[in-house]
């Protein structure tokens, strides 16, 4: 079946076959590395592999369908060689995706520069994502300016 005829529906937990919510709670303990393999996660929700193969790319959380994961974010840059290039280094060390960039001429030994990123491969919060460009020297001030996150 292809993806363009996929339907989509939203269930309540409470009548998920016990095999649905079991594949849910094992992709769960992988996501959050409380097993090493499969094989752990399914033995600690008694689960069988077969069926835990079988529903894994079928069933998510809703919260997992829904969030959307783009920012964007304005920084207020010194204006020296290099910064844009460690800037983005740094994002990318963050595990996001960057979907856009804008730059500003730079003006009195400053620059602006707008980035919307992809966060859905980062493994740290927004919040500390923020504090970590703030470490950076030459950044003078960075700004959310809109969030799905």
């Amino acid at each position: 079946m292809s993806i363009k005829n996929e339907q989509f529906f939203l269930v309540r937990s409470d009548v998920l076959p016990e095999s649905m919510q079991k594949t849910l709670d094992a992709k769960a303990l992988l996501e959050r590395g409380k097993v090493d393999s499969v094989h752990d996660a399914v033995q600690k929700v008694d689960l069988s592999r077969s069926a835990f193969y079988k529903y894994r790319d079928a069933v998510f959380p809703f919260q997992a369908m829904v969030k959307e994961k783009m920012i964007t974010l304005f920084f207020h840059l010194e204006d020296r060689s290099g910064t844009l290039s460690q800037l983005l280094a740094a994002v990318a060390e963050s595990g996001c995706n960057i979907l856009t960039i804008h730059q500003t001429i730079p003006l009195q030994g400053k620059a602006n520069v707008t980035l919307s990123l992809n966060t859905s491969g980062m493994s740290q919060s927004i919040d500390q994502l923020l504090q970590d460009f703030k470490r950076l020297d030459f950044i003078d001030r960075v700004e959310v300016v809109s969030s799905g996150a």
